[in-house]
């Protein structure tokens, strides 16, 4: 039996990087997947690789600023497999790497209206279906960058970070008597695109490896499976936390 055999899912920025590897380790524990991006043509790759492993995944168009996509999505998650039990805010950007006199407004706006309000509007569109199936998960990706902060870092994607931090906070209070659950994850540097600038000078990489008392970066596979637990049944328990997931960074 899968872990998560019976339930619907419905994950963000699933089309490549994190959130593919997320949507491939769901449908192989009995999950039935709707994923969205921006990114369509790696989706539908993403979707025929499910189905050749024997899963069952949907793609879907997903801007995470628009309430009418993420509207569509929890929808599509009805109209295909009947109900939504687990949501995960996944998809993210980096922006520009710049201290704050050098951050524009609208670089500002941009990182904030796709990691915070994408989290937001997410939320929103899939609670009464997760209402309406008796309760369910909501799993929110932030960042060891939403709990300390880092002279080197980018302000905007802290602060956006921090902002998810809270917001699952918040919605777990208010829905905990709709037995809907919500937890944030926080990777640390994890190899995928997002963090290739910073992993392709030699110096800096080796810093990382450096600061990591556990002496290696993480995987999009060590991320997967702490959210895999969040969405189970097995952290029925567990609301308003965090799942740091960073090689032992932070602890020091």
């Amino acid at each position: 039996m899968g872990r998560l055999d019976g339930k619907v899912a419905l994950i963000s920025g699933g089309a490549r990087g994190q959130g593919a590897a997320e949507a491939l380790l769901f449908a192989k524990e009995g999950a039935k997947v709707v994923f969205g991006d921006l990114l369509d043509d790696e989706g539908r790759q993403i979707e025929a690789q499910v189905a050749e492993l024997g899963g069952d995944a949907t793609y879907v168009h997903l801007d995470v600023t628009s309430a009418d996509d993420w509207d569509a999505a929890v929808q599509t998650a009805l109209d295909h497999y009947g109900r939504l039990d687990i949501l995960v805010n996944n998809a993210g950007i980096l922006g520009r790497r710049t201290g704050i006199e050098d951050t524009t407004s609208e670089q500002w706006d941009a990182v904030l209206k796709v990691n915070a309000k994408g989290a937001f509007l997410g939320t929103k569109a899939a609670i009464p279906a997760l209402r309406d199936a008796g309760g369910g998960s909501i799993v929110n990706i932030s960042s060891i960058a939403g709990i300390i902060a880092d002279p080197t870092g980018i302000p905007a994607y802290q602060a956006s970070k921090g902002a998810v931090r809270l917001l699952t906070k918040s919605t777990a209070l208010q829905y905990a008597a709709d037995n809907i659950r919500c937890n944030s994850v926080h990777p640390g540097l994890i190899v995928t695109a997002m963090s290739e600038d910073v992993l392709a000078d030699p110096d800096r990489r080796q810093e990382f490896f450096g600061s990591i008392p556990l002496g290696r970066l993480g995987t999009v596979d060590d991320i997967a499976n702490g959210v895999l637990f969040l969405a189970s049944d097995e952290s029925s328990y567990v609301t308003g936390s965090e799942l740091v997931i960073d090689g032992g960074l932070v602890a020091q």
